[in-house]
């Protein structure tokens, strides 16, 4: 990366005096890790989470980085734990001004051959997870957002169309897009707004788990307009925009950093 490329440089002050929690941060090449560093870079105070002792020899490092020494553990399947979370966020800041989701998983043996084979298990921990979280996430940030905010999500083209080994974690982003639509009309009055950026294929740790990746890189940088991959700084830039300010008219959208391939024809 140049001195030019760098998030950290020359970026305006405009989450100057916000705070916001990012909760997905798995390693320096998540998703969730680009939005965090474009929004420290904008001024803004952070908090992280982590799952695990693992994780947070990884995610630890890189908070610091950004000024941050606020993480707090979060099993979003542990009622408790998030309850925990929020209550020493809650104490920490006092309120919140965006909250950013991160998070998805299904199990490898669902993320490949048919999907009709997925196990009642198998879907309904891929709904919890990647669907399920955002709403109780939702539910609990909402009261801290006494002036509004911003939520942003992230969901992927595999909600629109068949993509090979995506399985139930496509009908899961789906869903996922829905309750963004839902939410922000619940969300609405409070001049709370929610949006998803459908990235691109991105080599993160979570993507790590589908089959024929690899195909699917050469597949974009060949077939969208730019002719390039999209890397986390590109996410991170759009998702800047949907937390500032520069957004306050958007809300219950889907937001594509992806290049332009989803406007071409397969």
């Amino acid at each position: 990366m140049t001195e030019q490329d760098d998030p950290t440089l020359n970026t305006p002050p405009i989450l100057a005096g916000k705070k916001g929690l990012v909760v997905g941060v798995a390693n320096e090449r998540s998703i969730a890790w680009g939005l965090a560093r474009r929004a420290a870079s904008a001024g803004a105070e952070l908090a992280f989470t982590y799952q695990g002792e693992a994780l947070l020899k990884r995610v630890q490092p890189l908070a610091e980085s950004v000024g941050s020494n606020l993480l707090v553990p979060m099993d979003v399947t542990d009622e408790a734990q998030v309850d925990a979370a929020f209550d020493a966020v809650g104490k920490a800041f006092g309120s919140l001004d965006f909250l950013v989701h991160s998070i998805a998983f299904a199990g490898r043996e669902d993320l490949k051959g048919r999907t009709l084979d997925t196990s009642r298990d198998g879907f309904l921990m891929a709904m919890e997870i990647s669907v399920y979280s955002l709403l109780h996430l939702v539910r609990k940030v909402e009261p801290m957002m006494n002036e509004g905010g911003s939520i942003v999500t992230m969901t992927y083209y595999g909600s629109m169309k068949t993509v090979p080994n995506y399985n139930v974690m496509g009908i899961a982003k789906a869903s996922l897009e829905a309750s963004v639509r839902y939410l922000a009309g619940d969300l609405g009055e409070k001049n709370i707004r929610i949006n998803a950026i459908s990235a691109g294929p991105i080599k993160t740790l979570a993507a790590s788990g589908v089959s024929g990746l690899r195909s699917m890189f050469s597949q974009l940088a060949e077939r969208s307009p730019l002719r390039r991959n999209v890397d986390i700084d590109d996410v991170g830039s759009a998702g800047l925009y949907l937390l500032s300010e520069l957004s306050k008219g958007v809300t219950g959208e889907v937001h594509y950093v992806d290049a332009g391939f989803s406007t071409t024809a397969i």
